[in-house]
């Protein structure tokens, strides 16, 4: 490994960049690409403006942060990590396309004469990092994967304070550098998990999949405390006590949603289903977390007379950011106005403008 501290950074989108931040910040010379040049320009020129905590601060202290649109420019280091948009499909599976045009596009430039070293930072379907790894190596192009646990609203801070660090490396020496990349701006003391990439991908599913579990869990027997009469916080308070099972994720509320949560439920589903060994369990999770959306609905319609207006406080999937993905306070509201009842939004302008454009006047709205 180059022991030059020099890392790229392919796509600088809302995780890329507060990684290129961290990293910067720690001591490296990061070099970003995305594909936008107004976007390019305007990290180079520090007239971005993020409402992710943090950032807007950490971009205009960077003095060694340079992005650019040429791709090419991310081969002035050994190792480069890609945070690129893997989205959903239908099936529940991942769009790995954008990571595809990546490597056309590495396989297109002359072979480098150094081993460069990809470490993919997005969420993947387990094996495809195996497969993309047969494609890259005889070009001179190792794959590792190396995802982040992170929430929208806290990614900065998610980075620095992990409690676990995943690597799934394609040799020691790669994952040396990874580990020691993210200890550099560590504040907490993470445990670090070094593994091959199959089993990194599977853990990273599996670690969102039991989260979903335990909200489900946690919901499901808060709307059985609530049904017979129960005092719901007391109840969990106590399940939690026990130290075999923790009070993390596990309070009465809104039923999982997002961006992560919801996807990697559905995709370790079909991931297990492609190796025809299934999972009921991240199944029964899925329809435990609609009934619970149900229940409170049918608890919203008992509480308010037909004619009257129902507020519905926040609709962002988590509190304190702008992100509608998947939300189920929005889900509550959508299907509370199908039933013909009046619903009042109250949330932030940029929220209140996204919910607007997608449904325009079948909610009344007021800015906080």
């Amino acid at each position: 490994m180059n022991a030059e501290k020099k890392i790229g950074v392919i796509g600088i989108g809302k995780l890329g960049l507060c990684f290129a931040l961290n990293a910067e910040r720690s001591g490296y010379f990061v070099t970003g690409v995305d594909v936008s040049e107004d976007y390019v320009l305007s990290i180079n020129q520090k007239a971005f403006r993020s409402p992710e905590p943090l950032v807007n601060e950490y971009l205009q202290e960077a003095k060694n942060f340079f992005a650019s649109t040429d791709l090419s420019t991310a081969l002035g280091t050994d190792l480069i990590f890609v945070f690129v948009a893997t989205p959903a499909l239908p099936d529940g599976s991942y769009n790995h396309e954008q990571i595809e045009r990546i490597a056309e596009q590495l396989l297109s430039l002359p072979k480098p004469t150094s081993t460069k070293h990809l470490v993919i930072g997005c969420t993947t379907m387990p094996g495809y990092c195996n497969t993309l790894a047969a494609k890259l190596n005889p070009h001179n192009y190792t794959v590792s994967y190396n995802p982040e646990f992170i929430a929208q609203g806290s990614i900065i801070r998610n980075q620095q304070n992990p409690d676990v660090i995943l690597i799934g490396e394609e040799n020691e020496s790669v994952g040396n550098a990874i580990e020691e990349l993210h200890l550099s701006f560590c504040q907490s003391t993470p445990t670090v998990h070094r593994m091959d990439r199959l089993s990194a991908e599977i853990a990273k599913l599996a670690t969102n999949c039991f989260l979903t579990t335990k909200i489900s869990f946690a919901n499901s027997i808060g709307d059985l405390a609530i049904k017979a009469g129960a005092d719901v916080t007391k109840v969990l308070q106590a399940v939690g006590a026990d130290s075999r099972i923790g009070n993390k994720y596990l309070n009465y509320g809104d039923g999982f949603g997002g961006p992560c949560f919801p996807r990697d439920n559905r995709a370790l589903q079909k991931f297990a289903d492609t190796v025809q060994q299934p999972l009921p369990l991240a199944s029964a999770t899925d329809k435990v977390n609609e009934q619970h959306l149900h229940f409170q609905i049918q608890t919203l319609l008992k509480a308010h007379k037909p004619d009257e207006c129902i507020e519905i406080d926040g609709v962002a999937y988590k509190a304190g950011t702008v992100f509608i993905d998947e939300s189920q306070r929005l889900k509550i509201a959508l299907l509370l106005a199908q039933q013909n009842r009046k619903v009042m939004i109250t949330d932030r302008a940029e929220v209140i403008a996204q919910v607007q454009s997608i449904y325009g006047n079948l909610f009344e709205y007021r800015v906080k």
